[in-house]
């Protein structure tokens, strides 16, 4: 179901999702959503023309690039494609993902040109061990690391566009990594948070026994993480290190202090955990944009349930938020584009459990009366719908799918579908008849 994008939602019933489902599906009429939908629909032929997508969403500030799963290749090539166009013709200077900063940090320096160069992307993807692997170091997103290093060598180091992971996992990356550069920077600053952070080095290897430690009555580090974000806030002055690595080194910090708080809501049961996280893609997102100067644009790829619009579906409900939701609760409406990635059948790569084994499996036909199913019945092949002055018959409340990184194609229904407003949720969306999944850089056990 929905809850096993990640572990701690797995408190929502099977039954809860059962009702949200059939709550949305009999409220649909489904001869005037075909309809609806028929007459929207933009064709994309092979290869497909994005130019009216292009054309919508360029002049936005913050491009939203979701997916419906972690493992589909045409959401990645798509994103991909669409990047590109934003980055050469629109100015678009960085693309943030749902990944660890620590890790995709290496990926940045690469296209910059400021890692080593006797490298590529998939010798660096090689090195990626949290799982899972596959969302990163797949085929699909080294082919775009490559054409962004190539871009880039022809623009001077100021003008070069990044590559950055906005998530809080991998903190135990950033607590190993922060203390090592600081020291090598200012030694007694590194010295003194090395000192902060032995709380958490007993749980480095697995962050999830913080969370039981918790659970037990142990302290917190909350203190530590938090005074390591503002020692380094303060202290700028002091280090001798351009404005690219000092935001390198306060982004680990925060990373520490939000994953900190992330897992300390998960150890309280607390449904805060979700929104603790979110709230750190979205704070990073804006980092970068600071960082990139007051006429910055960036791109975010993230999943649907992240890039959507919450208060357009059944997260609301629970009290959840999202980037989709933040941005624009935040940012004019006419700066944020998002766009929705959905497909009716093909192939995924996931697990079974969290940290199970890679498996690439069948995504069944989407389920009836659902937003797929729609999509599907009401034109042939790969579709765009931009959703602008939308008709009434697609301003209904309808399942829309959603797979996790742990995934059960036979209990697909009703778990795997959030019931979705869709031109609420997104300004445009596409829709691949029949997808398949990602190719990884190299076989995960």
């Amino acid at each position: 179901m929905l809850a096993s994008l990640f572990p701690f939602m797995r408190r929502f019933t099977v039954a809860a999702a059962v009702l949200a489902l059939c709550a949305a599906c009999a409220q649909a009429d489904a001869t005037d959503l075909v309809t609806a939908l028929r007459e929207r629909a933009i064709r994309l032929e092979d290869p497909p023309d994005l130019t009216p997508l292009i054309e919508r969403i360029a002049p936005a500030r913050l491009v939203l690039l979701g997916e419906a799963s972690h493992g589909t290749s045409e959401f990645y090539t798509l994103r991909a494609k669409i990047s590109r166009e934003l980055i050469l013709n629109h100015g678009f200077r960085f693309i943030a993902v749902e990944g660890d900063w620590n890790s995709l940090y290496r990926l940045n320096r690469y296209v910059k040109g400021t890692g080593p160069a006797d490298t590529s992307a998939r010798e660096i993807m090689a090195g990626f061990t949290r799982w899972p692997v596959w969302m990163w170091a797949n085929e699909e997103t080294a082919e775009l690391i490559e054409w962004l290093r190539q871009h880039n060598e022809a623009l001077p180091p100021e003008e070069r566009v990044g590559f950055y992971g906005i998530d809080v996992y991998g903190k135990d990356d950033a607590l190993r990594a922060l203390p090592l550069a600081l020291e090598s920077i200012h030694p007694e600053k590194g010295e003194w948070l090395r000192g902060e952070y032995a709380l958490f080095d007993p749980y480095l290897d697995d962050l999830h026994d913080y969370v039981r430690a918790l659970q037990r009555g142990a302290p917190s580090g909350a203190d530590a993480a938090r005074a390591a974000v503002e020692r380094l806030r303060d202290g700028r002055d002091e280090l001798e290190i351009d404005d690219a690595e000092f935001l390198h080194l306060k982004q680990m910090a925060w990373v520490v202090k939000n994953a900190e708080k992330h897992y300390r809501a998960m150890a309280m049961r607390s449904p805060d955990s979700w929104n603790f996280r979110v709230d750190h893609f979205y704070q990073t997102v804006e980092r970068l944009m600071d960082f990139y100067g007051p006429e910055a644009r960036g791109v975010v790829w993230a999943h649907n349930t992240h890039i959507g619009d919450a208060r357009a579906t059944d997260m609301a409900q629970r009290g959840q938020r999202n980037i989709g939701q933040l941005a624009r609760q935040n940012r004019d409406a006419a700066e944020v584009a998002a766009v929705g990635f959905g497909t009716h059948r093909g192939t995924v790569l996931a697990g079974r459990s969290w940290g199970g084994r890679m498996e690439r499996m069948t995504t069944p036909p989407a389920a009836p009366g659902t937003l797929e199913a729609a999509m599907h019945e009401a034109s042939e092949g790969n579709l765009l719908f931009l959703l602008d002055d939308a008709p009434p018959a697609l301003r209904q409340r309808i399942g829309h799918r959603a797979i996790g990184v742990i995934y059960h194609p036979e209990r697909e229904v009703p778990g795997n579908y959030v019931a979705t407003v869709l031109p609420q949720r997104y300004d445009a969306f596409l829709f691949i008849e029949e997808t398949k999944a990602l190719t990884p850089v190299r076989r995960q056990e």
